[in-house]
Order: structure tokens, then sequence, then C-alpha cells
């Protein structure tokens, strides 16, 4: 499969015309209507620092149900324990950043210049991308962010400076989903930690065909913490 050269138009390929490692196309912008025009169709932008602007739409497709979350023991004696604070779109840059930092010092590659945080803290503002924050001792220790639309949460990045952080972050989402009847969470790509979460992967016809129903639900616009 080639990979798709974008112009200026706000246009994409279809999705099933990603190469066989999910890469899609090259070029464009990161706008915010482009951005959701992106999401919309299971497309998302990935890329390091020096390489051009690329977009992937891999499959197969890594999803969870909110329904099949697993709340193992441990983790479900964390949350019972309230050893950590739970607050939502708190501070979202903060959590952005932090994704970056903690993977750039655990000595993993990170797609989040400051191009792709301007974007996402734009998406912020006008109400589509969202934050979970973990809090210990008045200290962010772990965290989330991603983008909604429509019934869909499209899961960007996480980080935890404290064990279990961010998967009592992911397990408070999967709550506030739950409560609002979100049909689906975007992993992107198989990871064996989110799999044992519940994670599983689907085929991306599947996973098109699932999106193009829950994306036509309204979307909750707006910061989450006041919801």
């Amino acid at each position: 499969m080639p990979v798709f050269q974008l112009s200026d138009s706000l246009l994409f390929p279809p999705p099933a015309l990603a190469r066989e490692d999910g890469l899609l196309a090259v070029g464009g912008d990161l706008s915010v209507p482009r951005l959701l025009l992106a999401y919309e169709q299971g497309i998302f932008p990935w890329y390091s620092p020096g390489e051009p602007l690329l977009w992937w739409s891999p499959n197969p497709r890594l999803v969870l149900l909110p329904e099949e979350f697993h709340l193992a023991k441990r983790l479900s004696r964390t949350i019972r324990q309230q050893v950590f604070s739970i607050t939502f779109d708190t501070d979202f840059a903060q959590v952005i950043r932090a994704c970056g930092q903690t993977r750039r010092k655990d000595g993993q590659g990170t797609w989040l210049d400051e191009d792709m945080i301007q974007a996402y803290c734009a998406l912020h503002d006008q109400g589509y991308a969202h934050s979970v924050e973990c809090w210990q001792n008045g200290e962010l220790i772990g965290g989330l962010y991603g983008v909604a639309l429509g019934a869909v949460f499209f899961g960007e990045s996480m980080f935890s400076l404290v064990p279990d952080s961010s998967k009592v972050a992911l397990a408070a989402l999967v709550e506030r989903l739950k409560t609002w009847d979100f049909e689906l969470i975007d992993c992107q790509v198989g990871t064996g930690h989110l799999q044992r979460l519940g994670a599983r992967e689907i085929s991306g016809e599947e996973f098109s065909t699932r999106l193009a129903q829950a994306v036509t639900r309204p979307s909750r616009l707006g910061h989450w913490s006041n919801a």
C-alpha cells in the first residue's frame, strides 16, 4: 500500500488503505479541525522528533469496552483505601507534559513534542480532550489524557510516578464512561499492560463499524471537572 501525502484540504484517505504497519498518510497539520476529522475516522498522529507528521490507523486495533475492564483485587483494594485522590480536567497541560517527560526519563521514545502538546491543549480548550489526574499529598503522581467524541474515548497516553497511580486513574475514567454509556475506549495498539486490564484486539473492520455508530452520539463537550 502507498503512503498518502496530505494537502491543505481537510481530507484523509480511507483508513482501510493503511499499510500493514498501520501508517496511512504523511503531512497536513495539527489543527483542531483536522484532528477531529482524523479521530472521527479512527486515525491519529504519531511521529518521532525530526520526522514529518505521520498519521496511523492500525489493524488490528486494541480497544477496551468499559464493561470488560478488569479490576484486579489488589487494585480494587488500593482504590478502597483511598491512597490517591482523582480529579478530571484539573490540569490537562501538566498531565500531557508529564506523559512526555516520564517516557523520556524511562528511555522511551516520545511523540509529545511542543507542537503536539499545544495541539492537544487546543483540543482541551475547546472541550474535546480530557485528562484524569491522580494525586497524593498534593502532588500529581499519575494520570492519563485522551480525546472524547460521541460515545468513544480515544486514549492517548498515561504516566505513573507511583505504582498503580495510572491504573487508578484509568479505573476512575472507566467508571465515569460507564455512567455516561460510552461504548468504546480506543487503546490504539496492543500492549500487555492494557490487555491485562481487559483490553483486546479487534479487526480494523469491526473497529470502523463500532466507531461509525458511536461517534454519532452527542459529544460531552466542556471540562469534565464540572460534570
